[in-house]
C-alpha cells in the first residue's frame, strides 16, 4: 500500500512471501545482498570477492566483480519490493537519479501511440538511445515511435534485480546503448512460490492500485530441469480532475507588458494578481455545448449563444464558457496482466538449453472531452494524388433553415460559430497492446572446458489496437451544415446532391441537444490504428582466456548477432487521408536487418604488486553492416581501464564510441500528425511595423492580404505540426567518456564519483517550430528562395495563417551532457538489533545542449535548470533500511534542485523591463514606477519523503 502526498510522501508496503517448508525466503536475502554488494554502483572491490567470475552488464566477459571500468548501479529485488511501488519505471526513476521518465500514464495522455506506455531514458537523453534488455538480450519494441521497450510488459515477480551502466556501450550491445544500457536481471535459481498481493490509494482522492503477483520455481528431474513461472496483474484507476483541488482551479496567466504586472484572465480581461484573488481567475472555452454564434461581431451584446435555457445574448467567455480541464485525465486508468516461463535443463555435463517466453497485454483508456469545432477549424486532408488540402466546416448562411431569426436578423453576411459537439459524445482512446517474447538457445563449454559457448534465437512480437471513439468527420460536418428547404418547403436536407446521395443527414448545432442521434451518426468517426512490430535476432559467442600475461590471464569474448526488425501500420478506411478530428496517421511498413560481429578482451596488467593492487584494460569492438544504404556498415569501439593502488581504493575510465542507427519510423514515416503550441513571428504585422522579421512577413501574398484588409495580421495558427521520417538520416556517433573514484575509507562504508561527458555528433532530431518559423522569416538568408529550406517547411492559408510547420527528422550537428555522480552506501550491523544498510546517489549536471546548423551559423541551445526541457541541476535519492528477521523498514527521500520554467520567458521579461526603462528615461507616461517582478517563473527545491514496511514469513 501507498500513500502518496504532494510535499510529503509516506508509504506503507505490506508483502507477505509464502515459500516452501523450508526457508528459502532467508537463502535468497542473502544471496540477494551478496549479489548487491558486488554490483552496487561498482563499489566492489572487495578482497574476498577477488576469485569469483560473474557475468556483469557491460560486457559478456566473466571477471572479477571489482574489475569493471564503466559506472554501474544495481538495483536488487529487497530494494524493488520495499520502494511500495508498483511500477518498475517509477521505481527505477525514484531510486536512481540518473533515470528520468521518458513515458508514463502521466505524461502521455494525448499521445496517439504512447499512452500507457511505461519506459525512461538516462541522461535524459531520450529513450531511443537508451537501450533496455532482458538478461543481456534485446527484445522487440511497444512503439512505432522508436526503440521503447515498456517495464509495464515484464512480469515483476520475474525480476531478480536491474543493472544500469551509463556511458556508450554499443560496442558490447549494438545500436542505441548511447546513454547507456537498462538490463533487466529475470530470476535464476529460486526456489518455493511467492504471492505478493498490494492495494494502493492516495488519501486525496483516486490513484487507487491493484495488484497481484505469483511466481513458483524449482527443480526437477533429479536436478537437471529447473523451471520458473510468474504471473502479475496490475490495475491502476488513475487521477482525474476531480480528485484534486489544486487542479480545479482556474488559470491563465500572462505578464502584462503595459501594466507591467503579473496577470490572470478574469471576465473582465486580463487583470494585475494583486488587484485580484484566485476566486476571480478564469480559463474558459468558447466550445459549449449549446454554441456560440456571431462572437464579438455585436458590440452590443458580444454575441449569442444557448445554455440549458434556451437562447441568450451576452456572451461572455470567461464567464459563460467552458471549463475543459474538467475532462483531464491527470493519470491515465491503465490494466496489465503479464506472465512469463523460464526453462534451463541440464543435457550433459557439457551443454545446458534455455528458453523463455513472456507475455503482456496491457489496455489503457482515456476519456476526454468532446471535439470542439468552429467555422475556420481546418483539419488536413490529401487528395487521391497525395496532395495535402485544408478542410474545413464552414460559416453558416443565413438561409439556412435552423438558424433563429434573431441571429439571422443580426448576421453581418455569413455567421460563424463554435461549439462542443457533446451529443456525438465524449472522445475515448482504448489502448490495447500486446507483446509475446520468446527466445531459446544452447550453451556449454569446448576446449577442455576452457571456453563457454552460447548460440540462441529470439523472436518477438508486439501489436497495438488503438481505437479512437466519437471523433468528427469534418468533410460530412461541412455537408451537414449547408442545409436548404427541399421543394416541398418543409423538409430540410443537404444542398449537396452528391452528400445527400451518400445518406447526408442537415444538421442543427443551435441549442443544447439540438443534435439528433441520426445527425450524430452521420458525422461521428471512429478512427482506429494497428500497429505490428516484430523482431527476430540470432545471437552466438565464445568466451574465454587467450594467454596467459604474468598478472593473469587475457579473458576473451567473440561474437555475431543477426537481427531484423519488421514493422506495419495499418489505419480505419477513409483515416489515412485525413478529413477527420484526429490526427492523420498514415499507413507505412518497412523493415530493416543487421549483422554484426564483435569482440571484446581484458587485460590483467598488474596484481598484487607495488602501487598496484590490481590493474587492467579492456577492449571491445563491434562492426554492423545494415542494409539501409544510408546506415552501411558501422563500428564502435571502447577502451577502459581500472586502477587500484592500494585496497578499497580504485580509479577507473572509460572512452567509448558509440552508434544509433535511424529506426523504421526515424527513416519511412509520412508526416504523421500532432499538434503543438507555437507563436507566429508574424503576429502584428502592419504595413509599417519594424519587429523582427516583420520585413519577410509582409512577402507572404496572405499575410499582405489581411493587411490590405484589416490593417494589422493576428496570429490565429492551428499549431498543426506533423513529423516526418527521412531516408536520407544517417546514423549517430557518439563519444562517451567515464572517468571515476571509488573508496572504502573505513570497513562496510564506499562511496564512488563518476564523472561523464557524452557528445553525440549528427544526432537525429528535429528543430524546433519556433526555430523553423524564426529561421525563414528572421535571418539573413532572403526567405522563400531555394536557400532558404525552413520556409519550405512552413504552410500558409489565404489569409497568412500557418496551417502547418513540418517537423523532418534530421542529423542535427550535436547534442551534448556532461556532469557527474556521486554514489555511497554505508552498512551497520546492529548484532541483536538487526542490521542497517544506508544508501545515497545523486546527478549533478554541468552541460546539456544541442546545436544546428542555421541559415545564419550553428545555432546552440542550453536546456540545463529549465523545467520545460526537465533537465534540473541536482538530482539526489537516498535511502535507509532497518533488516530484522523477516522484517524490513525502509525509509526514502528524493531531492530535485530549484529550477526555473523556461529561459525564453525570462528573456521576454528582461525585454519588458528593458523597454519599460526607456520609455521611463524619456519621461513618458506610460512609464511604470515600480514593475513586479515575474511570478512563477522560479521553482524551489522539492523534496519527498518515503516509507515502506514489510514482513516475510516461512510456511
Amino acid at each position: 500500500m501507498k500513500t502518496n502526498f504532494k510535499r510529503c510522501a509516506i508509504a506503507a508496503a505490506v508483502s507477505f512471501a509464502i515459500a516452501a517448508p523450508y526457508s528459502w525466503a532467508a537463502e535468497a536475502e542473502k544471496d540477494s545482498q551478496a549479489q548487491s554488494q558486488e554490483n552496487q554502483n561498482n563499489l566492489d572491490n572487495q578482497s574476498n570477492q577477488q576469485d569469483e567470475k560473474i557475468v556483469i552488464t557491460g560486457s559478456r566477459i566473466k571477471r572479477d566483480s571489482f574489475s569493471v571500468t564503466t559506472p554501474l548501479v544495481t538495483l536488487d529485488r529487497e530494494e524493488i519490493e520495499d520502494t511500495g511501488l508498483g511500477s518498475l519505471s517509477e521505481i527505477l526513476i525514484e531510486s536512481m537519479p540518473g533515470v528520468g521518465a521518458n513515458n508514463s500514464n502521466t505524461n502521455s495522455q494525448s499521445s496517439v501511440q504512447n499512452t500507457g506506455l511505461s519506459t525512461i531514458d538516462l541522461r535524459d537523453l531520450g529513450v531511443d538511445r537508451t537501450l533496455t534488455l532482458i538478461d543481456g538480450r534485446r527484445v522487440v519494441s511497444n512503439s512505432y515511435s522508436g526503440n521503447y521497450v515498456s517495464l509495464s510488459t515484464i512480469p515483476s515477480g520475474m525480476v531478480e534485480r536491474v543493472e544500469i551502466i551509463t556511458g556508450g556501450a554499443s560496442a558490447i550491445y549494438g545500436s542505441d546503448a548511447v546513454a547507456g544500457v537498462v538490463n533487466i536481471i529475470t530470476q535464476q535459481d529460486k526456489e518455493g512460490f511467492e504471492l505478493n498481493l498490494r492495494h494502493g490509494y492516495t488519501p486525496e482522492g483516486g490513484g487507487e492500485q491493484y495488484r497481484f503477483d505469483f511466481d513458483w520455481g524449482g527443480s526437477f528431474n533429479d536436478g537437471k530441469t529447473y523451471s520458473f513461472f510468474s504471473v502479475n496483474y496490475d490495475k491502476d484507476n488513475g487521477i482525474s480532475w476531480y480528485d484534486r483541488e489544486r487542479a480545479q482551479q482556474e488559470a491563465y496567466y500572462i505578464y502584462d507588458d503595459d501594466e507591467m504586472c503579473n496577470a490572470f484572465l478574469t471576465v473582465d480581461g486580463f487583470q494585475c494578481a494583486r488587484d485580484i484573488t484566485p476566486a476571480d481567475w478564469t480559463n474558459r472555452s468558447d466550445g459549449t455545448a449549446g454554441g456560440v454564434f456571431e462572437e464579438g461581431l455585436d458590440a452590443a451584446n458580444g454575441g449569442f449563444y444557448y445554455n440549458a435555457n434556451g437562447l441568450q445574448t451576452g456572451w461572455n467567455e470567461e464567464l459563460h464558457g467552458l471549463d475543459t480541464a474538467q475532462f483531464v485525465q491527470l493519470k491515465v486508468p491503465d490494466e496489465a496482466i503479464s506472465a512469463a516461463l523460464k526453462i534451463d535443463h541440464q543435457f550433459n555435463s557439457e551443454i545446458t538449453g534455455y528458453a523463455q517466453v513472456q507475455f503482456a497485454r496491457n489496455e489503457s483508456f482515456n476519456n476526454k472531452d468532446p471535439e470542439d469545432e468552429y467555422e475556420s477549424a481546418y483539419v488536413l486532408y490529401y487528395l487521391e494524388d497525395g496532395t495535402p488540402d485544408e478542410v474545413r466546416p464552414g460559416y453558416i448562411e443565413t438561409d439556412n433553415p435552423f438558424v433563429p431569426q434573431i441571429i439571422r436578423d443580426n448576421a453581418s453576411g455569413t455567421i460563424n460559430w463554435d461549439r462542443r459537439f457533446f451529443e456525438v459524445g465524449n472522445v475515448q482512446t482504448h489502448n490495447t497492446r500486446t507483446t509475446i517474447r520468446s527466445w531459446a538457445g544452447l550453451q556449454g563449454t569446448i576446449f577442455d572446458n576452457a571456453w563457454d559457448w552460447d548460440l540462441s534465437v529470439g523472436y518477438g512480437k508486439f501489436k497495438q489496437e488503438q481505437l479512437r471513439l466519437n471523433e468528427l468527420n469534418t468533410i460530412r460536418v461541412a455537408q451537414a451544415l449547408d442545409a436548404e428547404y427541399a421543394d416541398d418547403g418543409v423538409t430540410i436536407q443537404c444542398a449537396d446532391p452528391d452528400a445527400r446521395a451518400a445518406g447526408c443527414v442537415p444538421l442543427n448545432i443551435f441549442g443544447v441537444g439540438s443534435i439528433t442521434p441520426e445527425m450524430a451518426n452521420w458525422i461521428r468517426v471512429n478512427p482506429s490504428i494497428e500497429t505490428n512490430i516484430s523482431q527476430t535476432n540470432v545471437l552466438g559467442y565464445v568466451a574465454g582466456d587467450l594467454f596467459d600475461m604474468p598478472a593473469g590471464a587475457v579473458s576473451s569474448v567473440f561474437g555475431f548477432e543477426y537481427r531484423k526488425d519488421s514493422q506495419d501500420v495499418m489505419t480505419s478506411e477513409g483515416h489515412q487521408r485525413g478529413g477527420i478530428t484526429f490526427n492523420v496517421v498514415p499507413a507505412f511498413e518497412a523493415d530493416m536487418s543487421v549483422t554484426e560481429i564483435f569482440g571484446e578482451a581484458s587485460f590483467p596488467l598488474a596484481r598484487n604488486a607495488a602501487a598496484a593492487k590490481n590493474l587492467a584494460a579492456e577492449v571491445s569492438y563491434r562492426i554492423a553492416d545494415y542494409n539501409n544504404d544510408n546506415s552501411g556498415t558501422i563500428g564502435s569501439y571502447k577502451f577502459g581501464f581500472i586502477w587500484e593502488p592500494i585496497q578499497g581504493y580504485s580509479l577507473r575510465a572509460n572512452w567509448a564510441n558509440a552508434q544509433r542507427a535511424p529506426t523504421l519510423t526515424d527513416l519511412f514515416s509520412p508526416p504523421r500528425g500532432d499538434f503543438d503550441s507555437f507563436n507566429d513571428i508574424c503576429d502584428g504585422v502592419t504595413a509599417d511595423s519594424t519587429a523582427l522579421g516583420h520585413d519577410a512577413c509582409r512577402l507572404d501574398p496572405g499575410i499582405a492580404a489581411t493587411i490590405a484588409a484589416e490593417g494589422e495580421f493576428q496570429d490565429d495558427n492551428n499549431g498543426y505540426s506533423p513529423n516526418a521520417g527521412n531516408e536520407l538520416l544517417i546514423h549517430e556517433s557518439a563519444e562517451t567518456f567515464t572517468f571515476g573514484l571509488s573508496m572504502e575509507p573505513i570497513e562496510d562504508f564506499r562511496i564512488a564519483i563518476d564523472y561523464y561527458d557524452i557528445t553525440v555528433d549528427d544526432a537525429i532530431g528535429q528543430v524546433s517550430n519556433a526555430n523553423i518559423i524564426r529561421e525563414c522569416y528572421a535571418s539573413e538568408t532572403q526567405p522563400f528562395g531555394d536557400d532558404n529550406r525552413y520556409c519550405n517547411l512552413i504552410r500558409r492559408n489565404s489569409e497568412g495563417q500557418i496551417i502547418e510547420v513540418q517537423q523532418i527528422d534530421e542529423n542535427i550537428s550535436e547534442l551534448s551532457t556532461k556532469g557527474y555522480d556521486i554514489a555511497l552506501e554505508y552498512k551497520i550491523d546492529l548484532n541483536d538489533y538487526g542490521r542497517l544498510n544506508l544508501k545515497a546517489d545523486a546527478t549533478h549536471v554541468d552541460k546539456y545542449q544541442t546545436s544546428y546548423e542555421g541559415n545564419d551559423g550553428l545555432v546552440v541551445e542550453d536546456y540545463v535548470g529549465q523545467l520545460a526541457y526537465g533537465i534540473f541541476d541536482d538530482v539526489a535519492s537516498a535511502s535507509l533500511t532497518w533488516y530484522k528477521d523477516g522484517w524490513r523498514v525502509r525509509w526514502t527521500t528524493r531531492y530535485m534542485s530549484s529550477i526555473i520554467d523556461y529561459q525564453d520567458r525570462l528573456d521576454e521579461y528582461a525585454e519588458f523591463v528593458a523597454d519599460n526603462n526607456e520609455r521611463c528615461q524619456a519621461n513618458d507616461a506610460d512609464c511604470i514606477a515600480n514593475p513586479e517582478s515575474l511570478e512563477y517563473a522560479h521553482f524551489s527545491a522539492y523534496l519527498k519523503h518515503s516509507l515502506s514496511v514489510s514482513y516475510a514469513m516461512d510456511l
